[in-house]
């Protein structure tokens, strides 16, 4: 980074630097999200709901795995972000070379693994009956990218806490865009079914990999690890493991998450409801994304003012980033409750996923506009290095609330207990989330300030 990237995470007005590492953040969420969203339904269109369902399916698996990239970038952000406020690069590029060493060795243990127990782990994430032949050829095909997709989940989340957010998005658009026409060229043109739409996944995510290598090479990257910085370090390891084992534990609660809906949904509603799943989860996908931009542009700011004690700033930059988070998660909530109706008929022409859709995505997102104090919470104590509260914050909502709600409510209100458990668990942990910020800010900012 040079000297003046690390000046203005210091020095310009939060507002302007909220938004000016937000947006690309954003732009490159949403383009991710509506790759989702369009892939979705090519399958759907040109496959079947059967197909739509057992994507849903692998993909909690797929992205369990990547997601130990994608928290081992986190971890390491967190400590190349507090680096480079401190004006310590050296630190920072050793950060770095140890995340490539992590990342790349963990997700080929794991995915060896996933390959060899394939027929027992897709029925267990509900990848039973029609779904089973769908889920399992793209599964044994998208799990040959998937430490290709773990590397560019790690070097993605390391590129925005060298302040360089531009480039993060474009390592998200790309594979987004390629995608896309590989889809078209895979499902629709050569007629290769589930088998196109996995390897146009898979290679996707190649083109990704191919653009966060020319950047770190080649590119004006700050981080630029030597051979040395590859050997792993004990106090490196430690502090990544313990700052992303809060990203990783949200993501095994969001595949526990899964694993458990599909198979409720399946035993009161059939592969209906799981589609209805499906689509709903690629709602939540698009819907969110300018939430998640908003966080990941709050964690470099958070950071790297942090590691230079501007309290004041740190203080800042979380009040205007739950404004703003609030107040977009708003407008969306408003568009989906009012178009609740028409979205599910974008993805299927199924009679009874169109019946069940417009009620569960209602349900669903209901507490949108709160979730923004949720994420800002966690995003804060990540940022700061504080594992602990992170992770407390990030098990509240899943892992404290919504699987307990899982077990009390279907057995009473069927299909429905699923969709009405959303809002509850989002209510509950949102005020959880409160309590311990509002604390922290107390304790860490406004008296030191």
């Amino acid at each position: 980074m040079t000297k003046s990237s690390t000046e203005l995470l210091g020095s310009l007005p939060i507002p302007k630097l909220l938004i000016q590492q937000a947006i690309p953040a954003s732009i490159g969420i949403l383009v991710m999200s509506l790759n989702i969203l369009i892939d979705t339904i090519f399958v759907g269109q040109w496959i079947g709901s059967n197909a739509i369902a057992a994507i849903n399916v692998v993909l909690p698996v797929s992205f369990f795995i990547a997601a130990l990239g994608m928290s081992i970038g986190i971890g390491g952000a967190s400590i190349i972000s507090r680096s480079l406020g401190e004006q310590n690069s050296a630190r920072a590029s050793h950060t770095f070379g140890n995340q490539i060493t992590l990342t790349l060795a963990l997700t080929v243990l794991v995915v060896l693994f996933g390959v060899a127990f394939v027929d027992q782990i897709i029925p267990l994430f509900g990848g039973k009956g029609a779904l089973f032949s769908y889920a399992r050829t793209y599964y044994l095909i998208v799990m040959y990218g998937v430490p290709v997709l773990a590397f560019c989940m790690m070097a993605n989340n390391s590129i925005r806490a060298e302040g360089k957010p531009k480039n993060a998005m474009y390592a998200m658009l790309l594979p987004s865009v390629s995608n896309l026409l590989l889809d078209y060229l895979f499902i629709k043109v050569f007629d290769w079914g589930m088998t196109g739409a996995a390897w146009a996944t898979t290679l996707s995510y190649g083109v990704c990999a191919a653009y966060i290598i020319y950047f770190f090479v080649f590119g004006n990257s700050a981080l630029k690890p030597s051979l040395k910085n590859f050997s792993l370090q004990r106090d490196l390891v430690l502090e990544i493991a313990s700052l992303g084992s809060v990203t990783l534990v949200r993501q095994a609660m969001v595949s526990i998450t899964v694993l458990l809906v599909n198979n409720i949904l399946f035993a009161f509603g059939g592969e209906a409801s799981i589609t209805v799943y499906a689509i709903i989860s690629r709602m939540l996908m698009f819907a969110t994304f300018p939430i998640f931009g908003i966080t990941q542009g709050f964690l470099p700011i958070a950071g790297y003012n942090y590691g230079a004690k501007n309290w004041e700033r740190v203080r800042k930059s979380i009040n205007i980033s739950i404004f703003y988070a609030t107040a977009l998660a708003s407008l969306v909530f408003i568009v989906i409750f009012f178009f609740s109706e028409s979205i599910p008929q974008i993805f299927s022409n199924d009679v009874e996923v169109s019946k069940q859709a417009p009620l569960a995505l209602r349900y669903v997102f209901l507490a949108l506009p709160i979730v923004g104090i949720q994420l800002i919470g966690a995003a804060y104590f990540q940022a700061i290095g504080k594992a602990t509260p992170a992770l407390l914050l990030t098990l509240s909502r899943q892992g404290f609330f919504f699987i307990p709600l899982l077990f009390i409510l279907p057995p009473y209100f069927g299909v429905t207990g699923v969709w009405i458990a959303f809002p509850i668990a989002d209510l509950l942990s949102t005020l959880v989330t409160i309590y311990f910020l509002n604390r922290a800010v107390r304790k860490e900012l406004v008296e030191k300030y």
